[in-house]
């Protein structure tokens, strides 16, 4: 008997027939012997819907009115799933993020995670009965105030509810296989990766496959937590994201890793540059200083060598577009304590990345990179590397191209179409 926390996303519960049939499974996988608890997300749009309108009452709603809305779409979700188990023969109980013990702090719609006191969820196991979690939410330990977890919540809590319970296993369900080589919308040939490494899985996250989001890795790595990736439309084998060598691995021997594991793009970064900037120490802190003072945060720097007649320099920076106002803004604001010349934006980049633990061992990545990008036709304009990482930015409209291009030269294309996205969003 194992003890499995299972969660399944937006497009798997979208409806009624999806909510059925997602509680077969959960049934069936109860019937089997193991214990079972199960986040889930809420249905279909729920939540961009409620978004939607709360802006048709006020452009600005309060966060924390906001957050107690946007709460109601997974409770909708866990009740009608308790239901429909329940209505199975096998028993299940529902509970909110605050009834499961998920702590948070308190910033509202993005909170983090401080603690899980599951000792409900628990009492519940020992009974026998299904636990169905709300994801994406928690309360804050001091004033008890309902918070949301921002993107891909859903993913943590379900990451850390597996931690704090220490389960087997994390099976993470979605819309498609598992973890690809690329996104199969744009690379048909992508090819299923069996097993995953967590520094291989947060680069991948970081630099925009959408399959994990990057704070559910850091939990799952954090607490040694097995993340198993797999689709709730198909029975098929997932990917397995975990540090621990195959069982079929010889006794004693490290996980020998593939050079590449996958390519990875980014279509929601913008490019601001500097221009301008006077070469003297102390210059670029204050740039930076200023952009993270307005909370933003950045991704890729350039400094151009700076002009000897002028002394002046561009500094160029990528960070997410939705940010692009206020960090121009608040540089605009100091430019006369700065003494910059002017700004550039740019929201008409992608960013491509390619990933392998096993790339720090072997020569020549960088140069075979960089000539399938040439051979394209594609130019780079930025270049940013880590020791599993390479990420290059390149126009928007040359990106597909790249992610084909690159997956290509590196071998990763399969020998038939492996990839089916299942429900159309690939989460």
């Amino acid at each position: 008997m194992a003890l499995v926390v299972q969660k399944f996303g937006g497009s798997s519960v979208a409806d009624a027939a999806s909510i059925k049939r997602v509680a077969k499974r959960i049934a069936a996988a109860k019937r089997a012997g193991d214990d079972i608890v199960v986040v889930v997300s809420a249905m279909g749009d729920t939540t961009d819907e409620l978004i939607d309108l709360a802006q048709q009452i006020t452009p600005l709603p309060p966060s924390r009115e906001m957050d107690i809305l946007l709460t109601a779409g997974e409770r909708i979700s866990m009740s009608l799933l308790a239901m429909a188990i329940n209505n199975l023969g096998v028993k299940a109980k529902s509970f909110t993020g605050q009834q499961a013990g998920v702590i948070t702090d308190a910033v509202h719609g993005r909170a983090r995670i401080v603690d899980v006191v599951p000792h409900r969820i628990r009492e519940t196991i020992e009974r026998g009965q299904v636990a169905i979690v709300a994801g994406f939410q928690g309360v804050t330990s001091d004033t008890n105030d309902v918070t949301t977890l921002g993107r891909g919540g859903s993913d943590t809590t379900a990451v850390a509810l597996a931690a704090g319970l220490g389960a087997d296993v994390c099976e993470i369900y979605t819309d498609v296989d598992g973890v690809f080589s690329a996104d199969p919308r744009i690379v048909p040939a992508a090819r299923k990766l069996d097993r995953v490494s967590y520094d291989e899985m947060l680069e991948l996250a970081a630099s925009g496959a959408k399959v994990l989001v990057l704070r559910c890795v850091e939990y799952a790595r954090r607490y040694g937590v097995p993340v198993h990736v797999r689709s709730s439309f198909s029975t098929h084998t997932g990917t397995l994201v975990t540090n621990e060598p195959a069982p079929d691995s010889p006794e004693g021997a490290a996980v020998e890793q593939p050079i590449i594991a996958g390519v990875a793009h980014d279509r929601s970064e913008a490019k601001i540059t500097v221009v301008g900037v006077p070469d003297v120490p102390g210059k670029a802190a204050r740039i930076f200083q200023v952009v993270a003072g307005s909370g933003v945060n950045i991704d890729m720097i350039v400094q151009n060598v700076s002009v000897a007649a002028t002394g002046l320099t561009d500094i160029s920076f990528t960070l997410p577009a939705s940010d692009g106002a206020t960090a121009t803004a608040a540089l605009s604001e100091h430019q006369p304590d700065i003494g910059f010349t002017s700004l550039q934006y740019d929201d008409t980049i992608g960013k491509l990345s390619l990933i392998g633990a096993g790339m720090k061992s072997h020569p020549g990545v960088s140069a075979k990179l960089f000539a399938a990008l040439s051979d394209a036709g594609i130019n780079i304009e930025m270049i940013s590397t880590s020791e599993i990482r390479i990420s290059v930015v390149t126009r928007a409209d040359s990106l597909d191209d790249a992610v084909r291009a690159v997956h290509t030269a590196f071998d990763l294309d399969a020998d038939q179409q492996e990839a089916v996205v299942y429900g159309g969003t690939g989460r």
